[in-house]
């Protein structure tokens, strides 16, 4: 189907259009992005949605049911809107990057088709079970529903990364030519499936995921809290959120560690384009990067950024031990990813990182000392921090896929090679406007089902809520006596 029939008769004249392919990778990034956010609170929200159940159940606690019915909700919205932003990611596949079909079908087929009716459909079953079989099934068939929708939760990540994985470091196939075409022929279905990335980007993605979760469950129950300080449920919540970002939080960071010498191992060049590394030898550890010039936010560089480095600690950290360990800089490629885009990624996925561990130790610092629900200041933190989860989790995506480029099979199909020859640059300009469009919208519509929730919850707690309040962040106009 031409994409300019999505938009009627229209006159695509007035549009600055890029390239198809530059537009085709936009709209599948974009695409991409909204859905995992989606989809990563499915996956973080799960453990979470188990634990409130069982304890709902168990001990027949009011504060368990209130906030299993209302994080069950939450999971059901994020659920349905993760379908209706997923599947035209699918389509994209054909509509966009054929080629890259044709050669990888064979591949992505199997693990795509186990997803959707492994994982997604047992997800899908026992959530209808989670949100109207409280009074009609027993205690313990809903308990393991509340188990089995997050293993559908996990189950879905784990057979999505399977395909992710097998693109940035491709086993278990040989090419073969089929009705003329190079094409990959799976000959190793456990080589294909369990690439020495999978375990990786397993590990980091569900943690991540569980990081954002943790962060969105502390900034609505720090809210509340701020709001009602007596709201029970509430606070026990937010010293859960705590509790899980303490074990979280520093393990990404040290999973993150080791993560960063296999890609260095794998990739090299993905992790020179991390460290804006260009010269071959040995590589300083940017610890922190302020650009001088607008030219270096586009092109960054030693010599027009100011760093704060540690000498050579880059070759360490690389090869797990040597600090004049050689490593591979940017001018020895051909063609290299847009190295700012991964530079910075890296940089504000890291720093945050780092925030969150902060977070989590004044959090328990706080706890232990039976204050956590008396300080401003921590309540304040953690509703400013309740999104960026999100931030750091798609920044770290954003490395793992443009630092990719120009792969999208690593060493064995270019991204330009496996895009659509028919396509024009006005049809996927126009197709990645109306993305845009309606995915901001379908956005804006979860936040506003949030924010009523919320709201929903003030109310029943016997706050009334007023218009200054925002679940969102300590904005002005909303003050500690509200």
């Amino acid at each position: 189907m031409n994409p300019i029939a999505l938009f009627g008769a229209v006159d695509p004249s007035w549009v600055a259009a890029l390239s198809p392919e530059l537009a085709s990778r936009a709209q599948f990034g974009w695409t991409i992005s909204v859905h995992i956010i989606f989809a990563s609170l499915s996956v973080g929200l799960a453990p979470f949605m188990v634990y409130f159940t069982y304890k709902d159940v168990r001990t027949d606690d009011e504060r368990f049911a209130q906030l299993r019915s209302f994080w069950v909700t939450v999971f059901a919205v994020g659920f349905v809107m993760g379908t209706v932003t997923g599947i035209p990611m699918s389509f994209q596949f054909g509509t966009n990057f054929p080629q890259f079909s044709a050669v990888a079908g064979e591949l992505i087929g199997g693990p795509l088709a186990f997803e959707a009716k492994m994982a997604f459909f047992l997800e899908a079953v026992f959530l209808g079970v989670l949100l109207y079989g409280r009074d009609r099934v027993s205690d313990r068939s809903y308990v393991a529903s509340s188990v089995l929708v997050g293993v559908g939760a996990w189950l879905s990540g784990f057979w999505i990364l399977v395909v992710n994985a097998w693109m940035q470091t491709p086993r278990g196939y040989e090419m073969i030519t089929r009705n003329g075409m190079e094409v990959a022929r799976l000959t190793d279905p456990i080589a294909a499936f369990f690439t020495p990335r999978m375990g990786w980007m397993y590990v980091h993605m569900i943690n991540a995921s569980v990081i954002s979760v943790a962060l969105l469950v502390g900034g609505v129950s720090a809210y509340i809290v701020w709001k009602k300080r007596d709201a029970r449920a509430w606070n026990t919540a937010l010293r859960l959120a705590v509790v899980i970002l303490l074990v979280s939080a520093p393990l990404q960071a040290v999973h993150g560690d080791a993560y960063g010498r296999h890609v260095e191992d794998t990739q090299p060049q993905k992790f020179a384009a991390m460290e804006a590394h260009y010269e071959t030898g040995s590589a300083d550890l940017h610890l922190l990067a302020v650009p001088t010039s607008p030219e270096a936010m586009v092109d960054p560089r030693a010599e027009n950024l100011i760093t704060v480095s540690l000498p050579k600690l880059g070759s360490f950290l690389a090869s797990g031990g040597d600090f004049d360990a050689e490593v591979i800089g940017l001018n020895e490629y051909e063609e290299n990813p847009p190295v700012a885009l991964v530079f910075w990624s890296f940089r504000v996925m890291v720093g945050l990182g780092f925030l969150f561990i902060a977070l989590s130790l004044w959090g328990g610092y706080l706890f232990s000392r039976g204050r956590l629900s008396d300080s401003d200041w921590y309540l304040k933190a953690m509703i400013a921090a309740s999104p960026l989860g999100y931030a750091a989790l798609l920044t770290g995506w954003y490395v793992t896929e443009i630092g990719r480029q120009p792969w999208v099979i690593q060493g064995e199909l270019k991204t330009s090679e496996a895009v659509s020859s028919t396509l024009t640059g006005t049809e996927a300009t126009l197709t990645l406007i109306g993305f845009v469009v309606v995915y901001v919208g379908l956005l804006a519509a979860a936040l506003y089902v949030l924010k009523w929730l919320v709201r929903a919850e003030l109310r029943r707690l016997g706050r009334e809520p007023s218009s200054d309040d925002r679940w969102y962040g300590p904005l002005p106009g909303v003050n500690d006596g509200d």
